[in-house]
């Protein structure tokens, strides 16, 4: 049976099921990706630079940087309890300073600005490791019928058992 999970924990096991059931994710940032906290509203997360992240500048890619304004926006909706997260309707990438090398660590932040019936606008910010702001970006998402029935940060029980 499935349990109510802390805002940290829930977020984790979003991320569990992004990587055992996406393309994408588990691919292109497997094990050097991480959510480090989650609470209402707000997650804060961390990548590992590697090599496949980069473009042939060595530096992290900008398709890499909009793939994590993806999956962030997700996971701010997900801090709001709902384990389905939506689909995208909108996304949008500035980049502002380099943001790291192999070897480097982008730390990152998503907040849920607003949720209503139908739409969720989030906000996604990266910091490189000299602490410079790298990237900001905003992901809109379309909601309904996202909250599952068990209620908010009850994730399937195969997700819910997070380090």
């Amino acid at each position: 049976m499935s349990r109510k999970l802390s805002p940290t924990k829930f977020t984790q096991a979003v991320v569990r099921s992004f990587m055992a059931d996406s393309g994408l994710e588990p691919r292109l940032l497997g094990k050097h990706f991480r959510v480090t906290s989650a609470t209402e509203g707000r997650v804060d997360f961390e990548l590992d630079i590697q090599k496949e992240h980069t473009n042939r500048l060595q530096t992290i890619h900008g398709g890499t940087l909009a793939s994590l304004v993806d999956l962030g926006g997700s996971l701010a909706v997900a801090s709001s309890g709902r384990f389905a997260t939506g689909v995208s309707t909108d996304l949008n990438v500035t980049y502002l300073s380099p943001g790291g090398r192999p070897g480097d660590l982008l730390k990152g932040t998503a907040t849920l600005d607003k949720i209503g019936k139908t739409l969720a606008f989030t906000q996604v910010t990266f910091t490189n490791s000299k602490g410079q702001l790298a990237a900001r970006g905003s992901h809109t998402k379309y909601v309904t019928g996202t909250m599952g029935a068990d209620g908010p940060f009850v994730a399937p029980a195969e997700f819910s058992d997070v380090d």
